[in-house]
């Protein structure tokens, strides 16, 4: 297990301004194009991206590792690692995103990638929820608990204390970004990058709140309630906007994407909509014919079974699968017919299979 505290040289309870500083001064040391050693920047780069985030940081020091994936003995609301699930092949092979080059186009020339309107949006959440099979039969509300950012109650969101004012950044004029002229290996960069001060809004609290601090947003734990429509199917991921991270001063907040898991059903099997199940009949019903009980997921409805049934035969049941997730209807029940051969035989039962077995059944 790799040590990202030790590849970043701070302690475990380091701060996060401690962590990006650590990061900058190895990632000036180590980068490649300054003949640094591009293993050993890979590995800095790796550590930086869990410890600067806080929910891949806890589950590090939980577990030693950040999950990249879905196992079997996860809890209900897992985090769930969606920067890895859509990144680049790229990116998985390099350890190396495009987060990354945005903090060292910032470092190394002063100016950022992002766009302007993107600067205060808030961050993306993503969660799993699990499932019963029955449960996506209709839709289901469920309580999430997350830990992120709303908008800051004394301030309301502006940044500013209560009763004073935002003024023009004296850095940049109000125009949110200001000129910069950099010395590179590259040669001589002249541009303009975002004010450093501002944060490119061209504006600042006169008086920052006491609360946020200026951010116009605080972490605190928040429990939201989201519905889950019914037909879902494991592995959907569904989109609940403006549920993530409160943007920063006013900023739009980010969206909340949840994954569903459902768990294994100890009779049925699904497949899209349709849902499949094994049914053991005595040989008698099979060669006479008759009513089975079947089981479904909501209640148990009778089958008819036509004399003659080989074991193995299919019926369909209509309309008694999956809900369809847009629109109406359902899928179907499919059930494959199973002979049940006894392992005891009574006496009497065994009289009566010798007399059809003289009449040559």
């Amino acid at each position: 297990m790799k040590d990202y505290y030790k590849i970043l040289g701070v302690p475990p309870d380091a701060s996060d301004e401690e962590i990006k500083k650590a990061y900058r001064r190895l990632a000036h040391k180590y980068h490649p194009d300054r003949g640094g050693d591009e293993k050993k920047f890979k590995e800095i780069n790796e550590a930086y991206q869990v410890l600067s985030d806080k929910e891949k940081r806890a589950q590090y020091d939980k577990y030693g590792r950040v999950f990249e994936g879905v196992g079997q003995d996860q809890e209900p609301f897992e985090w769930f690692d969606f920067d890895n699930f859509w990144r680049s092949d790229f990116e998985r092979k390099t350890g190396f995103g495009f987060e990354n080059l945005e903090d060292l186009f910032e470092e190394f020339f002063g100016f950022s990638t992002r766009r302007k309107e993107d600067r205060r949006k808030g961050r993306d959440l993503e969660v799993i929820v699990e499932m019963n099979l029955k449960d996506v039969l209709k839709p289901q509300k469920k309580k999430i608990t997350l830990y992120k950012y709303v908008v800051c109650p004394r301030c309301d969101g502006k940044g500013a204390e209560p009763g004073s004012q935002l003024k023009e950044c004296p850095t940049c004029r109000g125009r949110g970004e200001v000129q910069q002229i950099k010395r590179t290996f590259f040669g001589t960069i002249s541009r303009y990058t975002t004010c450093p001060t501002c944060k490119g809004e061209g504006y600042i609290p006169e008086k920052p709140c006491n609360v946020c601090k200026g951010e116009g947003r605080i972490r605190k734990e928040e429990t939201i309630q989201i519905t889950i429509p019914q037909g879902v199917d494991s592995n959907q991921v569904l989109q609940f906007k403006g549920l993530g991270d409160a943007g920063r001063r006013g900023g739009k907040p980010g969206d909340l994407y949840v994954k569903i898991h459902i768990k294994p059903h100890p009779r049925f099997k699904r497949k899209q909509d349709d849902l499949y199940t094994i049914v053991q009949i005595p040989y008698s019903l099979a060669v006479l014919g008759g009513e089975v009980e079947v089981e479904t997921l909501e209640k148990a409805v009778l089958l008819k079974v036509p004399a003659g049934t080989e074991s193995g035969e299919i019926f369909r049941l209509k309309n008694l699968g999956i809900p369809h997730f847009a629109g109406y209807g359902r899928g179907d029940l499919y059930v494959k017919i199973q002979i049940k051969t006894p392992k005891r035989l009574t006496k009497k039962q065994k009289e009566l299979l010798k007399k059809l077995q003289e009449e040559g059944l």
